[in-house]
């Protein structure tokens, strides 16, 4: 029943065990081993036999024996403030499943007693004052916020290590993700209160990190097999599955139906499970496995001269559409509980995406036709506008909006200099300055790395600076960071006479922060440091990722060439 007797000189089942295999009369060694090991009270001897007559079971009456004396014990000590005897306090504690309300507000008294208190003691605390715990809890928040804001800010620009390259698993082992796992341990009532510590920081400040740590606690207590707390998180499957897709990053067809199905499983009334999938599924690393899955999907769509169907519902392109409406909270339940995009997503199928490809299209066919022999080329030049349904959608739609980003780094990963200057001047109006975002800012930095021999031209730096960055780095201070970091990492590759603008236009006020401050220092300190060091004899080789265009057939058929 209990382990360690042995070390306390008291016998247990395997000594009776071996007792009775040895014996020749059994009756008499029970009884023999019941005197020895039983509680060595003369008086208690004659009761016993009472206690079997009523039926009373030897191990419930023994049971309560030891609870009565746990409990005289505890009093006993009384959470003793002694340095040399709390320690003992607090061992006890531990391993009492409830301790004294009177003792537990002892504790809370004490702030030194308090502070020095076991977690398992401190849960029990926790779980019935609300405001402790959050004061606990909301350093640990605060935390968990720098740290993923300044990985955003990074000086180290890279399209293979950026703020998504971290797998799940790896994220989970963050500082401020295993305290809170280990605060909340098996504590139900715990685990709801953080949640909704998490729920009403996103609704207030609408950050989308709050929904990353909602999603990376869940799959922390799921990895260490909380099962008390998973199995009653209506979110926990739906969640597990998310998490495959973002480790393989990419949703096939099988797992984006059973993302769907756990949609479909949601009943009319439970509100409150809606919107904790829609903060799930706000967690950048879900958008970001969505939207590059949904650019894959289209990029299969392209090569099969197809478009994507509305009435296709359960195709994995609308189901994707359906989860990135979710992202968005533009989601309608109808009977029998299936979600259908709104009217206005389902337009995003009929227009936008039609609109998107045909940029890829006109972006093939120019290409395609560059490659003729001189007497075949038209007079055509590159489109230098896109469709209105493109620009209008950017900036009335977020799904669509989020797509059109996506798919403006897919063109700057594929190095496509024509079709990035052609959409960069689109992106300075996106829905609710999307464009703008730390995220997207953060990955498209990373990304013109692969374009940085282009920085020695005029129309490129024109597209990059004058055309998006350069339009509201005055007013909006996260898109003069951005920038800094972009020429702090490419100032060799800019065109001198363009750097020294750019250079005279990016001096922060003094209003700034410091951490723009310091990025521009850092910037003109390069710069001096570089006119002082002699002239390399060749640049240093640019990054080859083998991203190397598609070579198109010269055919009288449209190209098909991928996304």
């Amino acid at each position: 029943m209990f382990a360690g007797l042995p070390e306390l000189g008291i016998s247990n089942g395997e000594d009776l065990k071996e007792t009775l295999t040895n014996c020749t009369e059994p009756l008499k060694a029970i009884d023999q081993f019941q005197t020895e090991n039983g509680i060595l009270l003369p008086t208690l001897q004659s009761a016993l036999p009472f206690l079997d007559l009523h039926g009373t079971p030897r191990l419930e009456f023994h049971q309560s024996v030891f609870d009565e004396l746990r409990d005289k014990l505890m009093e006993r000590v009384a959470f003793i403030t002694g340095a040399l005897l709390t320690p003992v306090s607090f061992l006890i504690a531990v391993y009492s499943p409830s301790v004294p309300e009177k003792k537990l507000k002892q504790v809370m008294a004490d702030k030194e007693l308090y502070k020095v208190c076991a977690v398992e003691v401190k849960r029990q605390i926790w779980q019935d004052n609300q405001a402790l715990f959050g004061d606990e809890v909301s350093p640990l928040l605060k935390q968990y916020i720098v740290e993923k804001e300044a990985a955003l800010f990074s000086s180290d620009l890279s399209v293979l290590h950026n703020f998504f390259s971290p797998s799940p698993k790896t994220r989970r082992q963050g500082e401020v993700v295993l305290k809170l796992t280990q605060m909340i341990g098996k504590n139900v009532k715990l685990y709801d209160m953080v949640l909704q510590f998490l729920r009403t920081l996103f609704l207030r400040t609408r950050n989308v990190h709050y929904c990353t740590l909602r999603a990376e606690l869940l799959m922390s207590l799921h990895d260490l097999d909380i099962s008390e707390i998973c199995s009653v998180d209506p979110c926990h499957k739906f969640t597990w599955c998310l998490d495959a897709c973002i480790r393989e990053k990419f949703v096939d067809a099988k797992r984006a139906r059973e993302l769907q199905g756990f949609l479909d499983g949601v009943k009319k009334g439970q509100e409150q499970v809606l919107g904790d999938l829609s903060m799930i599924l706000c967690d950048p690393f879900a958008s970001n496995t969505l939207v590059l899955s949904t650019v894959r999907n289209l990029q299969e769509l392209v090569g099969q001269d197809a478009l994507p169907r509305v009435r296709d519902s359960g195709s994995k392109q609308n189901i994707l559409l359906h989860l990135g409406a979710f992202i968005c909270g533009q989601f309608v339940l109808v009977h029998p509980c299936y979600f259908f995009l709104l009217l206005q997503d389902l337009e995003v199928v009929t227009r936008f995406l039609p609109a998107m490809m045909s940029v890829v299209v006109d972006d093939y066919t120019y290409n395609v036709e560059q490659k003729l022999p001189s007497e075949e080329k038209s007079s055509l030049s590159y489109p230098s506008t896109l469709p209105d349904a493109f620009t209008k959608y950017l900036q009335e739609n977020r799904v669509a909006c989020e797509m059109g980003l996506y798919f403006v780094l897919h063109i700057t990963k594929q190095r496509n200099k024509n079709a990035l200057q052609r959409l960069l001047p689109a992106l300075v109006e996106t829905h609710n300055d999307a464009a703008f975002s730390d995220i997207f800012l953060h990955l498209l930095t990373g990304h013109l790395t692969l374009l940085s021999d282009e920085f020695g031209t005029e129309e490129f730096c024109s597209a990059v600076f004058d055309s998006f960055l350069l339009t509201s780095f005055s007013s909006k201070e996260n898109v003069h960071r951005h920038t800094l970091r972009l020429l702090l990492h490419l100032h060799q590759k800019v065109l001198p006479s363009r750097l020294e603008t750019l250079v005279k236009t990016l001096e922060p006020p003094k209003q700034s922060s410091d951490p723009v401050k310091e990025l521009y220092t850092q910037l003109t300190e390069k710069l001096e440091a570089q006119k002082k060091s002699p002239p390399q004899a060749a640049d240093a080789p640019s990054l080859d990722l083998g991203l190397h265009p598609v070579t198109v057939p010269t055919t009288a058929a449209t190209p098909t060439t991928p996304l």
